[in-house]
């Protein structure tokens, strides 16, 4: 009997999926519930399991391949086994690996006259991407699924209102507006202009993004702007790395947020040393008795919530012209991965004590790293942590995560020499700096609250065990 594989909805929002590598090959004997393949979406990255036991007798998507939710990836023939496998797997349709070099004389001429700017990935199809930002340069929200509907009709999501929650276009929106464009689809799509002259000088870059596996037409709003030309980025030697699914995903992100909001930082130095000694002391005790281990962050998150408590508008987010105040707590924290980064969130810290929040960390960190985290699990913050420090920063300043308002950046807790009552003492100190956004946050606000987390952790009483 032949099982279907498909590609999951992993979580509401979410309306396709790249898979990154696929862990059998056809031919390969799998149990049920044993990871079949990887996927990453605009969320998460996950292992997704098998849904039947047998031999996978076929891959219909290969690796580097976005589709949508609940299309076939794969077939599995639950009756069969290794030795009953066919004897000539099906091939498996990858798209070419990029060059390790290009050169620029045995480069194809485009087809088509390239931006000014290069961008992360274009469209595959004749007709105008999507913008991903309205006319007056404000953010247009929309899934990927979506982006990838309007470039494929030449529909600019600029021109359409949504009806989702805080503006977001959804797939009805562009389905109606698709609808009301075939009426007249002479006029979607505009006639391809002729290259510039000039161009023919110019030596021809490598590929664009969109031949690049794991970047398909639902990115094609995602641009990252140089004022470096095209030309000066090929010279010498050098080697082409496409962007994973997971670091397409962040520069998106990370460029949205700094175009967003009105970046501020302020920067505060903390004396450590009472809470230092209080984990030294306790640490050993503390892992024995609750298995886990006992590390600085949940004092930080602790801290920070007595300060979102006393400031409540650093615990906010802007839409539009409206500043929403959360009553819920939820810090996000950002984990470093091998491949990229991912915000987990502690939800309703203000309600945890420390052990309650040092779990729930271990617990997100390890799924986050074997790939196991559902996509809720990184929604919803209200706030966030991020700490450079433990790769040994002084301080960083941090980009703040959409859509909060405010980021705390820690740096590394080390022995300074500081002078208390006029006299020089060995201090362990850690400087901690406050990303916030000045469209909401005055910096009055953000340096009482670096002062409320400052006074939190240099006078601390809050037992551990």
């Amino acid at each position: 009997m032949a099982v279907d594989i498909v590609m999951p909805q992993m979580g509401e929002s979410i309306f396709e999926g790249t898979i990154t590598k696929w862990l059998k090959k056809p031919g390969d004997k799998v149990e049920r519930d044993e990871p079949l393949f990887e996927i990453s979406t605009d969320k998460v990255d996950a292992e997704i399991p098998s849904p039947s036991a047998g031999v996978l007798k076929e891959i219909k998507v290969g690796e580097g391949q976005t589709v949508p939710i609940q299309t076939i990836v794969g077939v599995i023939d639950a009756a069969g086994s290794a030795a009953t496998a066919p004897a000539a797997p099906a091939k498996v349709a990858a798209p070419a690996p990029a060059p390790a070099k290009i050169p620029a004389a045995a480069a194809p001429a485009p087809s088509a006259p390239r931006p000014a700017a290069p961008a992360l990935a274009a469209a595959p199809t004749a007709a105008a991407a999507p913008t991903a930002s309205g006319s007056g340069g404000e953010r247009i929200h929309s899934s990927p699924l979506v982006r990838r509907m309007a470039a494929e009709n030449g529909i600019d999501l600029s021109t359409l209102a949504g009806t989702g929650a805080g503006g977001r276009i959804s797939k009805q929106d562009i389905e109606a507006a698709i609808a009301a464009a075939g009426a007249a689809p002479a006029a979607a799509a505009p006639a391809p202009s002729a290259p510039a002259p000039a161009a023919a000088s110019r030596p021809v870059p490598p590929p664009s993004p969109s031949a690049v596996p794991g970047v398909s037409g639902g990115q094609a709003h995602v641009a990252l702007e140089t004022a470096v030309p095209r030309e000066k980025m090929y010279f010498g030697n050098y080697e082409v790395q496409p962007m994973s699914t997971m670091r397409q995903r962040i520069a998106e992100h990370m460029v949205a947020s700094k175009r967003v909001s009105a970046h501020v930082y302020s920067v505060d130095e903390i004396d450590m040393t009472k809470v230092a000694s209080l984990r030294a002391k306790s640490k050993d005790e503390f892992e024995k008795r609750y298995e886990t281990k006992l590390t600085f962050m949940p004092f930080f998150v602790k801290a920070a919530v007595a300060g979102l408590r006393a400031y409540p508008t650093l615990n906010a987010s802007l839409d539009g012209t409206n500043v929403i105040l959360h009553k819920e707590i939820n810090v996000g924290i950002a984990v470093a991965l091998d491949w990229g980064l991912l915000v987990p969130v502690v939800k309703n810290a203000d309600e945890k004590n420390i052990l309650g929040i040092q779990r729930n960390m271990y617990d997100l960190a390890e799924r986050a790293r074997s790939k196991k985290l559902k996509p809720e699990e990184v929604q919803e913050s209200t706030f966030s942590i991020t700490n450079p420090g433990v790769f040994g920063g002084l301080f960083g300043l941090p980009v703040i995560s959409q859509p909060n308002v405010g980021i705390l950046g820690l740096g590394a807790i080390e022995k300074r020499p500081v002078v208390i009552n006029d006299s020089i003492a060995i201090r362990s100190m850690c400087y901690v700096t406050l990303s916030y956004d000045h469209r909401v946050v005055d910096g009055a606000i953000a340096h009482q609250f670096l002062h409320k987390v400052k006074e939190t952790l240099e006078n601390w009483s809050e037992p551990v065990l």
